[in-house]
């Protein structure tokens, strides 16, 4: 069974100027356990994924969701799935911050800047764990201790803006560990934080998934990240997926352009560390060209055509849909991608 089944998500914002459609049809799912890479460059949808998931969008904006996203929800040895748009929110807020956790991109944003760190991660459990205040002291001290926090008593009693950028995401993920979730989402966790402080956040959090046996949608455009991180990739462009794969298979021989556009903007000792194949040309990074186009104006046929260079004329002609990919190579029975070439060769 799949901890999280999405299938054919699609979000919609109405603006002066129309309806922006920021996900389109998205359908992934994410084992038990294991670790799914959502990538993509900014304005692919990857958050919105992820605030649509939660049910964190604004209210005060008018919103179109359609789709299914069913999660597993365990009550004891009860396996409940619970489709995650229709829930009713008196049920979603008993299930987000418990049993669905995230970590977002800017814990200075998240973080209550007038509350203590202590208190912020005591309430959580209170709320969700019906600890008294000792009790729920004691464990946030516990937690904070967990995420390897030294001094950990002192730190319960600061303010978010007296740690560090380190300090504040490990609280964050002190935070979202608190009621020991079964699905962590994690929206760029360490994009704001320097190489070393980056490192050591993502082996904390394979540490905390090995112990607690969680699963993770890890939300990144860092593919160096990916490739050590993720049992699986789904990446996105302006807001479909166009590529969904397991890791390795993936950094090996990558089918759609825009995912080998991504690839070849690595450096070339990165894409030989993540076990993608070493391509004559490739010494030099380079860069996709153009920009996403505007969703309030997309491109006929496929979104990737204009700044794609493999591009023929069918690729303006429809939107074409994801097609298996040919078991070219191992892992290629779990590959879809969406691009006619793809469908081409497969047939």
């Amino acid at each position: 069974m799949n901890r999280l089944d999405v299938r054919g998500l699609s979000t919609s914002f109405h603006t002066d100027d129309g309806w922006v459609h920021a996900v389109v049809d998205l359908s992934f799912s994410i084992g038990v356990g294991h670790t799914l890479a959502l990538v993509g460059e900014s304005g692919s949808g990857k958050s919105v994924t992820s605030l649509t998931l939660m049910r964190l969008l604004a209210r005060t904006t008018r919103t179109r969701v359609s789709g299914q996203a069913l999660f597993a929800s365990r009550e004891g040895p009860i396996v409940d799935l619970l489709d995650l748009p229709a829930l009713p929110e008196s049920r979603m807020r008993a299930i987000r911050g418990n049993q669905i956790s995230m970590i977002f991109q800017e814990p200075m944003t998240s973080l209550n800047p007038v509350l203590r760190v202590g208190a912020q991660i005591a309430e959580s459990l209170r709320l969700h764990k019906g600890l008294d205040r000792m009790a729920a002291q004691a464990q946030a001290r516990r937690l904070l201790e967990q995420v390897e926090i030294p001094e950990a008593a002192q730190r319960l009693r600061e303010y978010p803006h007296q740690l560090s950028g380190g300090m504040r995401q490990r609280v964050m993920i002190a935070l979202a560990m608190a009621c020991e979730p079964t699905l962590l989402i994690a929206d760029e966790p360490t994009t704001a934080l320097d190489v070393t402080i980056q490192a050591q956040i993502l082996a904390l959090m394979r540490r905390l998934q090995a112990h607690t046996g969680m699963s993770i949608l890890f939300i990144t455009h860092n593919l160096g990240v990916v490739a050590h991180h993720a049992d699986d990739v789904a990446v996105m462009y302006a807001g479909r997926l166009v590529e969904a794969a397991p890791v390795v298979p993936l950094f090996a021989q990558p089918r759609h352009p825009y995912t080998q556009g991504l690839l070849a903007c690595l450096p070339s000792r990165q894409r030989l560390q993540a076990g993608a194949v070493a391509r004559s040309g490739h010494d030099r990074l380079r860069a996709i060209r153009g920009q996403v186009s505007s969703p309030l104006a997309p491109p006929p046929g496929c979104a990737f055509e204009p700044r794609c260079d493999q591009a023929v004329a069918a690729c303006r002609a429809e939107m074409p849909p994801l097609h298996a990919v040919g078991p070219a190579g191992p892992g290629d029975a779990d590959r879809s991608a969406r691009c006619v070439l793809v469908a081409e060769a497969s047939s």
